[in-house]
Formats: structure tokens, C-alpha cells, sequence
């Protein structure tokens, strides 16, 4: 039996590290060998736990993650490093390519789009057990392996721009909103709101209970899950 791949998480966010910790104890082949949330312990920890890959938060109170990835190789390990972070500026993205990370998820994500990565990433390291070398279509499969291989799309009737409204109408919404309250945000009706909210719940980015508020049928309440 192949053993999991140990996987240390960097984030300075004690919630968020706390999620991430719980979407890897959902998959299989992978084990959360440690926790930190600063540039100086990640490297104590990579030296001390040794282990297979890294998902780094690039923006930590004490360094860049590209800053510390330069030192780990500098150091002469060859963990791989999955970037988990907001900023996707073209520029930041392509040093981090350029420094050898395997792949980079931009926040928010949901569980399924995590899950994605992760295990393209699993196929990509267990396609090297058991050889000695490899060919050059070989080499070809292993590279591509680390690309899923079709994007995630959004659910059928489900367009980019409205859901990016419905989600930023959410996000800036202090403690949740009802359907009603994200289409007079959005300026959708109710029931295309109420479609593109299930849709976030569906992928894990959004969470919903009852909203109590009187006499009268009850109706749901969305929270963006950080």
C-alpha cells in the first residue's frame, strides 16, 4: 500500500488553516503532518517533518511565499508547493511557475475545485513509483498530469458574470442575506438569485439555514463561508 503523502499547511489565518486541514483529511492518499502560520516556522517544520508538499499562503505576516520557496530550494529540498493565496497577478504567478510550483489555487475555492488540484497532483506523483527512467511521452504524461483536464465550470444555466455578482453582493453582506436581499443587490429576481445561491451552497462556498423573523413562512439565509 502506497503510503499518503504527508502534507504540512502555511497559513497565518487560524480559521482558513483550519479548513484546509479538513478538506485534506477528506481525500484519500493525503495526511496533515503539521500546521503553521509563519515563514520562519514553515521552514523549521519542512526540516523537522519532511513533508512530500507544502500548501503555502504567500502573503504570511513575516515573508512572501516566494521568498520562502526560494530558501527551501536554496536549502536543497525538493518538496513540492502548492501556492493557496489571493493575489493572481499575472506577474506573481509566473514567478511562482518559474520557481517550480506544482499548482496554484486562488482564493475563495471551493471543495471541489481544492479536491481537483490535489488529486491531479496525487496522479502526477504516482505516475514516477516504479521507474528507474522515463520517456520522453512519458515525461509528457507526468507534466500533464498536473492540469486537470477540463476546467471546472459552473452548473448549466450558470453565467460567470451574474455569479460573480451574487457572490460579491454575499460576501459584503454583514451576517448572510436571503434571496430577496441579493436580487434587489443584484438586480436579478428572486428566483435567479435563489438558482445561483444553491448553485455556492452545491460547491461548498456558501451555507444556508432558516432565517426566523416572525409570523409567516420562513426563509433561508445564505453565509459566505470563509
Amino acid at each position: 500500500m502506497t503510503d499518503p503523502i504527508r502534507v504540512l499547511i502555511v497559513e497565518d489565518e487560524p480559521l482558513t488553516a483550519e479548513a484546509h486541514a479538513a478538506y485534506v483529511a477528506r481525500l484519500e492518499g493525503f495526511t496533515v503532518v503539521g500546521s503553521v502560520g509563519t515563514g520562519r516556522a514553515m521552514l523549521s517544520a519542512v526540516a523537522a517533518e519532511r513533508p512530500d508538499l507544502v500548501l503555502l499562503d504567500l502573503d504570511l505576516p513575516d515573508a512572501h511565499g516566494l521568498q520562502l520557496v526560494r530558501a527551501l530550494r536554496t536549502a536543497g529540498f525538493a518538496v513540492d508547493v502548492i501556492a493557496v493565496t489571493a493575489a493572481n497577478d499575472a506577474r506573481g504567478v509566473r514567478n511562482a511557475i518559474a520557481l517550480g510550483i506544482v499548482q496554484y489555487l486562488v482564493k475563495p475555492f471551493s471543495f471541489r475545485t481544492f479536491s481537483e488540484r490535489l488529486t491531479t497532483y496525487r496522479e502526477y506523483r504516482q505516475g514516477f513509483e516504479g521507474h528507474r527512467s522515463l520517456s520522453q511521452a512519458d515525461i509528457d504524461e507526468r507534466l500533464g498530469a498536473l492540469r486537470p483536464a477540463t476546467p471546472s465550470e459552473p452548473g448549466k444555466g450558470i453565467t460567470p458574470g451574474t455569479l460573480e455578482s451574487v457572490r460579491a453582493a454575499l460576501m459584503g453582506a454583514t451576517g448572510g442575506a436571503s434571496a430577496t436581499e441579493v436580487a434587489e443587490a443584484t438586480g436579478t429576481s428572486r428566483v435567479t438569485a435563489r438558482r445561483y445561491l444553491e448553485h455556492l451552497v452545491s460547491v461548498g462556498q456558501v451555507d444556508k439555514d432558516v432565517r426566523h423573523s416572525g409570523p409567516g413562512r420562513p426563509e433561508y439565509e445564505y453565509r459566505w463561508l470563509r
